[in-house]
């Protein structure tokens, strides 16, 4: 069986629930047992994967960054995104991202509805649905 960690960062408590319910929803649907962490934001999700990287075979890290008036939000987002897609190569890890990068709190909300009639999808389910697919599709000898 596959150790599975979601890292929730949630600084935006009601954004990031939401994108973890969604996520767990789809991993329960698929009997994928998993851990849940929650840490304060999406700059310390690098730092954490470093941490539990050996301890687990997946992951799923969940997050919001919104765009203010001072250039934070480019920094936060590409320094992130960049570690966790160096630390998934470096150690052959899935990690499926579904840190949302928004405009305004509105955007937000619609990339976190947990709707059946939402016009988004919720981003923590298509993470979700992505770390499904990548260990269904892995070698049963791996």
């Amino acid at each position: 069986m596959k150790k599975i960690l979601i890292i929730n960062a949630n600084y935006y408590k009601k954004i990031c629930q939401r994108l973890s319910l969604s996520a767990q929803k789809i991993l329960k649907r698929n009997n994928i047992q998993y851990k849940t962490i929650n840490i304060p934001g999406v700059f310390e999700i690098p730092f954490t994967l470093k941490k539990f990287v050996k301890k687990f075979d997946a992951f799923l890290v969940l997050g919001c960054v919104i765009k203010g008036q001072t250039p934070h939000f480019d920094l936060i987002s590409r320094s992130a995104f960049d570690a966790i897609i160096r630390i998934s190569v470096d150690y052959n890890k899935p990690i499926t991202n579904g840190i949302i990068t928004c405009l305004n709190m509105r955007q937000a909300i619609q990339r976190s509805s947990i709707s059946q009639n939402s016009k988004k999808i919720n981003k923590g389910k298509e993470a979700a649905d992505a770390l499904v697919a990548l260990l269904k599709n892995e070698p049963k000898n791996s």
